[in-house]
């Protein structure tokens, strides 16, 4: 596999380099947190060294089961790709093409929230204990109207992590004219900027065959029908549509049916600037298992590592020993490598990613998930949707379509990082808590440094293309790469 394939854009490389991967046992894991030894022993003594070398030992058992003997993770379409690419200098050739010029950013998003707290839509009839967190809130914790408030500010919050420098505006259990007014502001604002429009329905009735949401009369005693048609030509485009509803894909279908959509270039253009996030089939209702929130989709949006952790908890091998509600205090930053969240928000980013650049055609790789860095949040945190609600009998859909993905095997390669830090968690808390450093008791995940010592491996073995200097490669690398790369395993897998 030739060297340039992953060496292409500056933005992606860390992240494409682990496509294509073989893990093995022949592979000595990097572990780290070993620098750490002499701070350990002066300020925490033998037994709290001891604590550590057993949680290593523990890390090391974990990695071991979830780590097949020989696993590969092959790129049929990549391969295809390069058997046709005509050769030519590196200025040319595929390192350029894989660069994104046109940059998209969304500078304007609408948050449209119809919960009616207290009433429950005539078509759902709910069990019971049902779901019931609405940004991981309970609305019935407190009175109608401070839930809603409440709910629609953490929304924002959550996409304000995202996307910080947007402009947000909201709208509680709205009218249609309320809407229309919320669109044309959004559009004025935006310009010829990305536009997010973000629908919560579950206190209305399903959308229609015909594509309608539901919304409210100004004394709200009747649902009033919007078409998705109507919507679309209020808020215009490029824009994003995030529908978090039963029978979701109603209004996918109804969009993707339009008949104006095949008259000509300029509607197909407008057709291309859309895109919509829908939480389940057209025939499907949300989940009310209550072990995932009412706003799973959204919760998978937004909060990806909280709602992941706590949907693996029950399936955890530790399980009979971990408590759900520790997730809530993993210590760190996610913007923080040097964190245990900040890692494991890391980890997922670059599986996240390499699982759709394993699946998507190059253009639409390029389009999702290098082109608006709120549409790649968004389109990672789907890959998760799609693997949690497939698990609750819901299939979240898209435009553009994706191909399934809930069982590619880099799954595994997640499970495992969260198995490594559950598996710490309350020795971390505890420790954490006495002596303020987290450095003095966290063994970091080892997964992105076993990948990429697997990968390099393989490429220096069987690649077909004259390969990079050792020093030209790693300056073209970032500092994760580089220190993950360190010489005694470049010593060892350069050819003699």
């Amino acid at each position: 596999m030739a060297v340039e394939d992953f060496v292409g854009s500056k933005q992606g490389c860390e992240d494409d380099i682990m496509a294509g991967v073989q893990i093995g046992p022949e592979v000595p894991p990097l572990m780290v947190g070993n620098s750490h030894t002499e701070l350990v022993r002066e300020n925490l003594g033998e037994e709290a060294e001891l604590a550590q070398d057993t949680r290593k030992e523990a890390v090391v058992s974990i990695r071991t089961t979830y780590l097949s003997p020989t696993v590969y993770f092959s790129d049929v379409r990549r391969d295809a790709y390069e058997a046709s690419a005509t050769a030519g200098p590196a200025e040319s050739g595929l390192v350029s093409k894989w660069r994104m010029k046109d940059r998209m950013k969304t500078s304007c998003v609408a948050l449209v929230l119809c919960l009616n707290i207290g009433v429950d839509p005539p078509d759902i009839i709910k069990i019971s204990p049902c779901a019931r967190m609405e940004c991981w809130i309970d609305p019935f914790s407190m009175s109608a109207q401070k839930a809603l408030d409440a709910i629609g500010k953490t929304l924002q919050t959550q996409y304000e992590r995202w996307q910080p420098r947007a402009r947000y505006k909201l709208q509680l259990d709205p009218t249609s004219e309320e809407i229309k007014k919320l669109c044309a502001h959004c559009r004025k604002s935006a310009k010829s900027e990305r536009v997010l429009f973000h629908y919560n329905g579950h206190g209305v009735p399903k959308p229609t065959v015909n594509g309608e949401i539901w919304l409210f009369n100004k004394s709200y005693t009747q649902y009033i029908p919007l078409s998705v048609y109507e919507l679309e030509s209020w808020l215009g485009t490029p824009s994003i549509y995030v529908f978090d509803c039963s029978a979701a894909g109603m209004i996918l279908n109804a969009f993707c049916e339009r008949p104006e959509w095949g008259l000509s270039g300029s509607v197909a253009s407008a057709m291309k600037d859309c895109i919509l996030l829908a939480a389940c089939g057209p025939h499907e209702t949300l989940p009310q298992n209550a072990e995932l929130p009412a706003d799973a989709f959204t919760s998978c949006l937004t909060t990806p590592i909280k709602i992941a952790l706590r949907w693996f908890c029950p399936r955890s091998l530790l399980r009979d020993s971990l408590d759900p509600d520790m997730i809530d205090k993993i210590p760190g930053r996610q913007n923080d490598r040097k964190t245990p969240l900040g890692e494991l928000n890391w980890i997922f980013t670059a599986i996240t990613d390499t699982i759709a650049w394993n699946v998507l055609p190059r253009d639409l790789f390029q389009r999702l998930f290098r082109q608006d860095l709120l549409v790649a949040s968004l389109f990672r945190n789907f890959l998760l949707a799609e693997r949690i609600m497939r698990a609750a009998n819901c299939s979240p859909q898209s435009y553009p379509r994706l191909p399934p993905t809930h069982k590619h095997p880099m799954w595994h390669a997640w499970d495992m990082a969260a198995e490594i830090c559950l598996s710490q968690l309350p020795a971390l808390l505890k420790e954490s808590a006495e002596f303020k450093d987290l450095n003095l008791c966290y063994v970091a995940s080892s997964v992105i440094a076993v990948h990429l010592q697997s990968h390099f491996r393989v490429s220096l073995r069987i690649g077909g293309r004259p390969f990079y200097f050792p020093t030209q490669l790693t300056r073209s690398l970032s500092l994760v790469v580089r220190l993950a790369l360190d010489d005694q395993s470049m010593r060892t897998c350069l050819p003699t």
